[in-house]
């Protein structure tokens, strides 16, 4: 079983930039071996840590990239319950299997598929394979919850995302301050959501972030290019 990496404690994430290397169902970009070369380029060009979502992308940049720090997660939709992100049991087993160091997932307050349980699931992540746990969050109060429940680091992922939260809009900056306050000290706060310049990250950092997620931004061609398109009106 591995056992928790000083690496991924909150010490060594000071400062570090995540690079959230994804792509939309039908992309070009979605092939593992072309989100594998995105994710070396990060990671040589100073990035921390890759921000991954699949079990095949997550294998795919760990076989190329051995010692990559890898936040890794599964989007999978379910007709009963709008959370996504690492829904359930067997997405947690999954991303584990295929080579994450940190898993994330949905920690809202949000009813789960089948009925699964979040804190259940935190039991037995932490328990049975002794894996880290990154918590998207929305709030102040299910940040906190999280970090209580046993998730090591809390990301405001999914503010902005949810339904309590749709007319706000990211990055977060509303939680940063009060989570970083009331979470206990060994708990890592990453800031993630609408970051789109390295302006707004450095202040993310200054407003008590551990460190940033950045992904459209930086590996969005898909959005990225439409945007650009869009905006010279061809």
């Amino acid at each position: 079983m591995r056992s928790f990496p000083v690496r991924l404690e909150r010490a060594a994430l000071q400062g570090g930039l995540i690079v959230s290397v994804q792509a939309p169902e039908g992309s070009p970009m979605r092939d593992p071996q072309v989100i594998a070369a995105m994710a070396e380029a990060s990671l040589r060009n100073g990035a921390i840590g890759v921000r991954l979502e699949s079990p095949d992308h997550i294998g795919a940049v760990r076989r190329r990239c051995p010692e990559a720090l890898i936040v890794g997660l599964w989007k999978r939709t379910f007709p009963d319950s709008s959370v996504y992100i690492t829904p359930g049991w067997e997405e947690i087993q999954a991303v584990w299997a295929a080579g994450a160091d940190v898993i994330a997932l949905d920690a809202t307050d949000r009813h789960r598929p089948a009925g699964q349980d979040l804190a259940d699931l935190v039991r037995r992540a932490s328990g049975d394979l002794r894996a880290p746990l990154m918590a998207d969050i929305d709030s102040v109060d299910n940040g906190l919850r999280a970090a209580a429940l046993g998730c090591q680091w809390v990301g405001t992922t999914l503010f902005g995302y949810t339904e309590t939260t749709a007319g706000s809009r990211p990055p977060a900056w509303e939680l940063l301050a009060p989570l970083r306050q009331q979470l206990p000290a060994s708990t890592s706060l990453i800031c993630e959501g609408g970051i789109a310049t390295a302006d707004q990250a450095r202040s993310a950092l200054q407003q008590g972030a551990d460190a940033v997620v950045v992904g459209t931004a930086i590996t969005g061609v898909d959005l990225q290019v439409a945007a650009y398109v869009g905006a010279i009106g061809r």
